[in-house]
């Protein structure tokens, strides 16, 4: 969008012009000088590879001490940056995760701490049985061998989530904590990946999740009852609260739906305010999380997700193909050109310092952006999102996928180009665009097909025992 100058500055204007001068292309300083990947919209994938491996091998920086209630987080955020750029664990890297996972299951109150002996929470649950997604799946070539999966104590986790249920549909986050949309989300997608959802266990949630949407079409953190069938959200529309929410809706319409007539979100309002999230040429095309504010390089997964979210929604009223309303090939550019750090992993934007958080959600924001150009281009409709044998990210088995410790400087963790089509590169023939470079992540758990399917079928067969 154009920036008007008013020539009244404020601190939020001053903000947004010091960071459009900052968000400008990279380019070498010598013209003769061999441009760097970044500097020419090339996805680093070895630069990145070595900051997930020293970070998951060696050790965090002394700074993320204050992250230690958040351990199955930075576990999950480094296992699904991986699962992304198509490099997975080698065995005994994932029975170490596996175990250091499960270490952190509070076997007095169910579910997952934020480390070991620390009390339960929604939040690190859902990190928690994310990463066990991606490294606790049962190897078939070991038959004997334990899944860590049947070590997950879903009678106690299902007695945990019952116990944070409040009145009018919504869950507190842990005992005698907060209510927020968040929470809502990660118990809900844990809940649909373990087999645990029931209605006794989400019934009046969805009311709640409606009740959170705010004027603007976006989603607010909660929502208070202001009389019969009558809410009031607290906040304004945010873009994570608007992805948790978004995704808890389309997890709860998928497994019980409403009737045509019945409970509805305003999706115009909704369509038309995540459009707007998305910044202009000014801002390499970049995702905002509230209005008037900053772009940030998370906002790519928790605003850009979204239009997958809305995709399978119209897609299971029966509805044609949709449209793509936002830019994909814009998003690429920021997270191409400013979201790279040049000592590797991913940031919010230039000057800052990458993070594990900024290196997930920026990587699976360009997932979408990348599935979600190669979905406008097709020039067939389809009535149901790629399954794994028809997306790009499945096109080897688990046994030829590259593992970390062996393969981080391999021909498959090779740097892959995306182009930007508002930016054409100048060559003497037009390029066919390049396919995929990341795996396809679902949007429902920010996990790719593969581990999520898994998961789900294993335990609606018959190794999920009755956890009621």
């Amino acid at each position: 969008m154009a920036q008007i100058d008013d020539n009244y500055p404020t601190p939020t204007s001053t903000s947004q012009k010091s960071t459009i001068a900052l968000l400008v292309k990279p380019s070498p300083p010598d013209p003769s000088t061999k441009p760097t990947p970044i500097q020419s919209g090339i996805l680093d994938v070895n630069l990145h590879l070595g900051y997930l491996g020293r970070h998951l091998l060696q050790g965090l920086p002394a700074r993320y001490t204050s992250q230690d209630a958040s351990q199955p987080w930075l576990l999950f955020w480094s296992f699904q940056s991986l699962s992304l750029l198509k490099v997975e664990l080698d065995q005994g890297n994932k029975h170490k995760a596996a175990e250091g996972i499960l270490a952190m299951q509070n076997t007095t109150e169910g579910g997952f701490g934020g480390g070991p002996g620390q009390a339960a929470h929604l939040l690190p649950t859902y990190a928690a049985v994310c990463s066990l997604a991606i490294v606790g799946a049962p190897d078939p070539s070991i038959p004997e061998l334990v899944s860590p999966w049947t070590r997950i104590d879903r009678r106690a986790l299902y007695t945990l989530f019952l116990s944070l249920k409040q009145p009018d549909g919504s869950f507190r986050v842990s005992s005698n904590g907060e209510v927020d949309v968040r929470g809502v989300y990660c118990l809900l997608a844990v809940a649909k990946l373990l087999d645990m959802m029931t209605e006794e266990l989400v019934r009046g949630t969805k009311e709640w999740v409606k009740g959170c949407q705010t004027y603007e079409g976006g989603f607010a953190s909660a929502a208070i009852s202001i009389g019969e069938n009558r809410w009031a959200p607290l906040g304004e529309a945010h873009g994570g609260y608007t992805f948790c929410a978004l995704a808890a809706w389309v997890l709860l319409e998928l497994e019980f739906p409403s009737s045509p007539s019945g409970l509805q979100l305003n999706l115009r309002n909704l369509r038309r305010w995540l459009v707007q999230m998305q910044g202009g040429k000014d801002e390499l095309h970049g995702f905002r999380g509230r209005t008037n504010k900053l772009v940030d390089g998370c906002y790519s997964w928790w605003v850009g997700g979204c239009f997958q979210l809305l995709d399978k929604l119209e897609l299971h009223d029966d509805a044609q193909t949709p449209d793509v309303i936002w830019n994909p090939e814009g998003l690429k550019e920021y997270i191409l050109y400013a979201a790279q750090h040049p000592a590797g992993g991913l940031r919010d934007k230039p000057p800052k310092s990458a993070d594990m958080y900024h290196t997930l959600y920026n990587l699976a924001g360009l997932s979408a952006a990348q599935y979600a150009c190669q979905s406008a281009k097709a020039s067939t409709s389809t009535t149901t999102l790629p399954n794994s044998s028809d997306s790009p990210s499945q096109s080897r088995s688990s046994s030829e996928t590259p593992s970390l410790t062996s393969s981080v400087s391999s021909a498959s963790a090779s740097s892959t180009q995306a182009q930007a089509s508002s930016t054409p590169r100048t060559t003497s023939t037009p390029q066919p665009p390049p396919s995929p470079s990341l795996n396809a992540t679902d949007p429902l758990f920010n996990l790719t097909k593969t581990h999520a399917e898994a998961m789900m079928n294993w335990f609606r067969s018959e190794h999920g025992e009755d956890f009621r």
